[in-house]
């Protein structure tokens, strides 16, 4: 999906949320890569860490208005620095969190201290144990403040780590308190109005997807055959098979 933005000069442009996501990741490697002392990068050198065509690196940076130079590449530390100015907020940005369980207690520990623009200024759950404590220096509330507490500390963002059956609920809350961008960790496709971003999360579905590959990855690997060597047929019937060596399908 395409995003319409407003830039630092309140003129609209578009641009694809994949494209968002690879930035962030281009970031977290350059700033590894600077802290080991690299100070220049090609795009074929950022691609082949990232799994991805130098053509796609190319393109994404070219939103950033930032050139590279001929036989040198990108300057590191201006690439990064050129990528914080474009995702970063100018100013501090808050976010709620609701649900402090296990994954709750995860995100706080995780997210705590990362970004310098942005972070978790308040928590909500309904359990009375957890009420009016700090994890990881956020206060947790009460699920029944969370317009109020969202309303004081303008938050725009909200992460929802709560079961499913709950879910839609506290996204129409916080839909309702202002917030326009939603991180979802809950188990169900959430619905938001127009106007109102949205990123699903979905942990468990990730995993059978590792477990599935790994699957195939060991069958292949034990009978000698290399994975990219499937014909198109054979990689059109790996999502729901595995195929022998004698091009029998046997069920995963």
């Amino acid at each position: 999906m395409v995003q319409q933005i407003t830039n630092s000069n309140g003129f609209y442009t578009m641009i694809p949320e994949n494209t968002v996501e690879r930035l962030s990741l281009y970031r977290r490697v350059l700033q590894q890569l600077w802290a080991e002392g690299k100070e220049t990068i090609m795009s074929h050198e950022l691609a082949q860490i990232l799994h991805i065509k130098p053509a796609q690196v190319r393109r994404d940076i070219m939103y950033l208005g930032y050139s590279g130079v001929p036989n040198i590449g990108y300057k590191v530390k201006l690439l990064i620095e050129s990528i914080s100015q474009f995702l970063d907020s100018p100013y501090p940005q808050s976010a709620v969190l609701v649900g402090v369980g296990h994954l709750g207690m995860a995100l706080l520990a995780n997210f705590s201290g990362r970004w310098r623009q942005l972070a978790i200024r308040a928590a909500f759950d309904k359990d009375p144990e957890k009420i009016g404590k700090v994890f990881h220096g956020c206060m947790c509330y009460s699920v029944d403040d969370i317009q109020r507490v969202v309303n004081e500390l303008k938050s725009i963002v909200g992460i929802i780590a709560i079961p499913g059956d709950q879910a839609q609920k506290i996204c129409d809350l916080l839909v309702a308190s202002g917030v326009k961008g939603i991180l979802n960790f809950s188990p169900v496709r959430l619905r938001v109005p127009d106007g109102v971003y949205i990123e699903h999360v979905d942990l468990s579905a990730t995993f059978e997807k590792v477990a599935f590959f790994a699957r195939i990855m060991r069958k292949y690997e034990k009978e000698g055959k290399e994975f990219a060597q499937l014909s198109e047929y054979e990689n059109s019937m790996v999502e729901k098979h595995i195929i022998s060596k004698d091009n029998s399908v046997e069920s995963l």
